[in-house]
């Protein structure tokens, strides 16, 4: 039941500053395996397309068909879509699950 468990709800553990003000470094979030499509404004979880032994955490801020546009809410400090371009829907893992998710702002 634990392995089950595993493989649909994650820890994630945030590194670095690129989810700042929402997520600071050190912190502990929770993630389930993508069970709905991916929404503007949900924070996900997803592979690093330039280093597949990394993980990502964004925010998806648009959708294009079968492609998401992902940033980090602190732009300055993010490495994200801008840099990379949009990532397939289905190569989103996980979406995280937190009080503090907000729909992001267009700016």
């Amino acid at each position: 039941m634990i392995r089950v468990l595993h493989l649909v709800v994650r820890r994630v553990r945030v590194e670095g500053s690129s989810m700042l003000p929402t997520y600071h470094s050190g912190e502990l979030l929770t993630a389930v395996r993508r069970w709905r499509p991916v929404r503007v404004g949900d924070v996900v979880v997803v592979r690093d397309p330039r280093d597949a032994s990394r993980w990502l955490l964004k925010r998806c801020v648009a959708r294009q068909g079968p492609y998401a546009e992902i940033r980090g809410d602190n732009e300055l400090a993010s490495t994200d879509s801008r840099t990379f371009g949009p990532v397939a829907v289905s190569s989103i893992r996980y979406l995280v699950l937190s009080p503090r998710t907000r729909r992001h702002q267009g700016k």
